[in-house]
């Protein structure tokens, strides 16, 4: 049986010999594969006779991955703040490297003959494209003296322009100028307010403190018991409730009670009668207790006979 081999185009082992790569599955894998890399390197043979440069950005930084060789390689060439659109690619498909490895991959995967001159760049191409690149080189600088000389003369009509305002600014107003035009500045010239030392700057000391308690006050719940109370308003000495009487209304002496003391209005029979009638209910009272006091003791007795 062959040794075991890799395929990184189908990305599987076999042990086959050298017959997987006639396979219809390696052929398939092949021609995507190349067809996916063709695109860019047409891009980059159109800027053999017409080369771009444009200014730095970070997406010029891209790679593309070289399926002859198995390395990733830098699509465009930078340089400082400019770049050279497919300057990389365009460089990398004239190198010898890149030839020597082309051979061996159509070598080993059986690719069509026809194909290979697409993914490389002659020598003669690569100079054609050097050229090319020190033109437009050229012109793109010439483009940027034109654009800085334009905004440089922008900048000067606005700085003009200015001058011409101040000017007319201080002709009207006479007695005020700058350190040009000889006068003193409006900035040296003291105002009777801030000469005088009358006037204050910002919140006095008072107004800090009621300032700061408010921000303490805020922090608090505000359903708190006194949160809506006017502490300023003034109170008399007597503000506290009487508790007398109901709802508090009047004074506590007016609520007091006292037994009355009954006054002899009926006859001396009469009084006979309700002594009698009194002694009668204490009898009874104390009937009924000491009837109470007999039952319990013999309820205890009973419990206690049960018990033994």
């Amino acid at each position: 049986m062959a040794p075991a081999q890799r395929c990184p185009l189908c990305r599987q082992t076999f042990f086959c010999g050298r017959g997987h790569v006639y396979s219809r599955k390696h052929q398939r894998q092949l021609k995507v594969a190349l067809e996916r890399l063709l695109p860019q390197v047409e891009a980059a043979r159109k800027a053999v006779r017409a080369a771009q440069v444009e200014r730095y950005v970070p997406e010029h930084e891209r790679c593309c991955w070289c399926l002859c060789c198995g390395c990733e390689v830098r699509k465009h060439l930078s340089h400082g703040n400019l770049t050279v659109l497919h300057g990389g690619l365009l460089e990398h498909l004239a190198s010898p490297e890149h030839k020597k490895a082309t051979n061996k991959f159509w070598w080993e995967n059986k690719a069509e003959f026809q194909m290979k001159e697409k993914f490389l760049i002659s020598p003669q191409d690569f100079a054609r494209f050097k050229k090319s690149m020190v033109k437009s080189l050229d012109s793109y600088e010439e483009k940027e003296d034109e654009v800085i000389k334009e905004m440089a003369a922008q900048i000067r009509e606005v700085e003009q322009s200015r001058q011409e305002m101040v000017r007319s600014v201080l002709e009207d107003t006479p007695g005020i100028g700058n350190i040009h035009s000889g006068a003193t500045p409006p900035w040296m010239v003291q105002d009777e307010d801030y000469s005088s030392g009358n006037q204050q700057i910002g919140p006095s000391y008072e107004e800090f403190l009621k300032e700061k308690e408010k921000q303490k006050l805020k922090k608090l719940p505000p359903d708190r018991v006194g949160a809506n109370f006017d502490h300023s308003s003034s109170t008399s000495a007597g503000w506290l409730p009487s508790f007398g009487r109901v709802w508090n209304n009047g004074r506590r002496w007016q609520s007091r009670y006292e037994p009355s003391v009954r006054t002899p209005t009926c006859s001396p029979l009469g009084d006979l009668t309700l002594c009698a009638a009194n002694l009668s209910f204490l009898f009874r009272h104390q009937f009924k207790s000491e009837a109470a006091a007999r039952n319990k003791q013999q309820s205890h007795k009973g419990k206690k006979l049960m018990a033994s």
